[in-house]
């Protein structure tokens, strides 16, 4: 199993954003610089661990030819852009947005005086046709949610063999994921395969067993054929 601790690598600065990029694939880095972030896995091509700052902003931007997952996980985030203008996403809100072949806008704005904390998934399309689609989740605590691709895709459009899951462990509940994945503790602490790893750390493994010591939140990426 390797480990990349997000606490070492650089932190990123742009707009109302301070961000940590874990994942950043060859297939999309267009000349910019890797740094030591992580080359992705199927279809998964970035993870950033970002962080907006009180009543900042992304900046609104123009999709194409990608599909975007946001996970708030600290404060709240208003959502302005083409899909579902205008909503809030709160703390442990899942959004999904599938680009089709018409892609989508958006800007992410923190609309509190302190900072509210987001992660951000990019996945290449497994096919650019039919309209873009938009889906809301909100995955429970003590349970394992699908959040996109396989044959349980949640949103139209966001099928295919990479799988993003979301798993909000409690305290004391363990994990066996028995293939190989990428996954990203982006809260909480645990064991994974013996080794104690916290909040920051994403693991590439070709089997993980986690148990969780604290309430403790996973991103699962995997494939699924």
């Amino acid at each position: 199993m390797q480990i990349l601790q997000r606490d070492k690598l650089t932190r990123k600065k742009f707009a109302g954003v301070r961000e940590y990029r874990l994942v950043f694939d060859e297939r999309i880095t267009r000349d910019q610089a890797r740094g030591d972030a992580w080359q992705g896995f199927g279809n998964f091509v970035f993870l950033a661990d970002a962080r907006l700052v009180p009543d900042g902003e992304t900046g609104l931007r123009d999709y194409h030819g990608v599909d975007v997952i946001s996970v708030v996980l600290e404060g709240s985030v208003r959502h302005e852009g083409s899909l579902q203008h205008g909503g809030t996403l709160s703390a442990c809100d899942v959004q999904v947005q599938c680009a089709g072949s018409d892609g989508f806008s958006q800007n992410q704005l923190n609309p509190n005086d302190t900072e509210s904390r987001m992660l951000q998934l990019w996945l290449l399309p497994e096919q650019s046709h039919g309209t873009a689609a938009y889906c809301l989740l909100q995955p429970e605590q003590g349970r394992v949610t699908r959040v996109y691709g396989g044959a349980q895709a949640p949103a139209a459009g966001c099928s295919g063999p990479t799988c993003i899951d979301i798993a909000r462990l409690k305290g004391g509940q363990s994990l066996d994921v028995d293939k190989p994945a990428l996954v990203y503790v982006c809260e909480g602490r645990g064991f994974a395969n013996e080794d104690d790893v916290s909040e920051g750390s994403l693991l590439r493994c070709d089997q993980l067993t986690f148990d969780a010591t604290r309430d403790t939140c996973l991103i699962l990426v995997h494939e699924e054929r």
